[in-house]
């Protein structure tokens, strides 16, 4: 089984060096450990880690702003360690798109499951974003394979069933998907 592998972004340095020991004792597998948020959007961006752990309050950038920059990238899951829980911070990291929040000190028995969930959330979040783009598309193709059926049925005089059939078979034997079919045929027509 491949290990998950994950980025370290906290300004303190004894703080990364606890996290990889608990993380590498967990079995997970450190492949960049960064002091601050702008190095940890770099680092994510260049490692496409499994999942990136970072403390909030950090230079240059903080780890809520480089979250929502992952996370509108779709680079990888954040999962926010700070040992502050202001009701401010909480609603900036939600709206950020942060998939887990852990206070410290932390246990480490507590670490892994916040892991597991935080990914087991992207990945849903990631379904959820391909069914909706499978969903446009084939609405979008509906409305073009209804569209060029009215112009069939128009300059044809077809039924309705008889020009949903000839784009059928029309994408059969040219072995094109009945979208490309259905834009032909509107190209055809608007350029008469």
């Amino acid at each position: 089984m491949e290990r998950t592998r994950v980025i370290i972004a906290d300004d303190e340095s004894v703080m990364r060096a606890d996290l990889r020991e608990m993380l590498t004792a967990l079995g997970y597998l450190v492949v960049a450990e960064v002091g601050d948020g702008t190095s940890a959007v770099n680092a994510a961006r260049e490692l496409r880690p499994d999942i990136v752990i970072m403390d909030i309050k950090m230079p240059n950038m903080d780890g809520i702003e480089a979250a929502r920059i992952l996370t509108q990238e779709k680079v990888a899951p954040v999962l926010l360690l700070t040992a502050y829980s202001q009701r401010d911070l909480v609603d900036r990291a939600k709206e950020a798109g942060v998939v887990g929040y852990l206070i410290k000190p932390f246990r480490e028995q507590e670490i892994g499951p916040a892991i597991d969930i935080a990914l087991a959330r992207f990945q849903e979040f990631r379904e959820l974003e391909q069914q909706v783009g499978d969903l446009k598309e084939t609405l979008e193709t509906r409305k073009l394979v209804d569209r060029a059926k009215g112009i069939l049925m128009d300059t044809q005089h077809l039924t309705e069933a008889e020009a949903f059939r000839k784009i059928q078979k029309m994408s059969m034997n040219t072995r094109k998907p009945m979208r490309e079919i259905a834009e032909a045929i509107i190209l055809a027509h608007e350029a008469k």
